[in-house]
């Protein structure tokens, strides 16, 4: 049975790049262990439980390096079997890079709310494959806005892909980003997207990346200033190459959860394929 919204006021909300199911230990395992990448692995399925038996206890998953089904997954969507795994009723796929039948790089979101809407999003830069995904959860007064993005490695399509992001969020008065942004909270970019979107990081000072010796803070969870955050931790799943993040947040009462007909609205830039499931 799927673990219920506890508080019907509070939302638990997780960020986690799980490197396609891929467990690093130490910087030697991306050329040991770097076929793992493109065939499957005998491992892949146990690493997948392990990462979902974590993400029962939120409402709200953003996933980024997820596989969207291919021979390195044994051409399983991971963000559905996640699903799966962990009692969600509700999950999208993303699928940003295809690499044709050895790998689907894509986002995934696995959700005990129903959501509203789902746009996809191609974020600019000089090599395709960078994505986001932007949900919208209550009603259309007020809605709750929740962007899963995953940002480029270089410093100058990743500030491209930043503005282009906070054009998109600064008009909402709810919203949340989270996902692998592949900038340091003392970057200048980081810097750009705060005063750019108007979000706000909650307080924390926990490394999340390598998940084996932590010295960078690269993924994020940040929030606008009217949503209250409870909590925040970075958990010691050591299941990816990353740790993953935990933000709870306190909804205005005005943000209504109430059920909605969930339906795809048209993208925001040019489509491309998903996959939906909806209760």
């Amino acid at each position: 049975m799927a673990n219920p919204l506890i508080n019907p006021r509070r939302l638990r909300l997780l960020s986690y790049n799980i490197q396609a199911g891929v467990g690093t230990r130490g910087y030697h395992q991306y050329v040991t262990h770097g076929w793992k990448h493109l065939l499957p692995h005998r491992r892949q399925h146990d690493n997948l439980r392990h990462i979902g038996s974590y993400l029962r206890e939120f409402d709200l998953v953003g996933l980024q390096e997820v596989d969207g089904g291919s021979f390195r997954s044994r051409f399983i969507n991971q963000t559905e079997y996640l699903a799966q795994v962990a009692d969600f009723s509700c999950w999208y796929s993303q699928t940003n890079r295809r690499l044709g039948r050895f790998a689907q790089h894509s986002l995934g979101v696995l959700s005990r709310l129903p959501i509203g809407e789902v746009h996809e999003i191609r974020l600019p830069g000089a090599i395709p494959g960078r994505g986001a995904m932007m949900l919208r959860l209550g009603g259309e007064a007020a809605p709750l806005v929740v962007m899963i993005a995953h940002l480029a490695l270089g410093r100058r399509a990743r500030r491209r892909q930043i503005d282009f992001i906070c054009r998109l969020l600064s008009s909402y008065r709810y919203a949340v980003l989270m996902g692998d942004l592949n900038c340091d909270v003392r970057s200048a970019e980081f810097g750009a997207l705060l005063q750019g979107s108007g979000l706000c990081q909650p307080l924390m000072a926990e490394k999340t990346f390598p998940s084996w010796r932590p010295i960078r803070q690269i993924d994020h969870v940040l929030v606008s200033p009217e949503l209250r955050v409870l909590d925040t931790e970075v958990l010691g799943v050591h299941a990816s190459d990353h740790l993953p993040i935990a933000v709870e947040l306190e909804l205005p009462e005005i943000i209504s959860i109430e059920p909605l007909i969930a339906r795809r609205e048209e993208p925001l830039t040019e489509p491309i394929r998903g996959r939906a499931q909806h209760p």
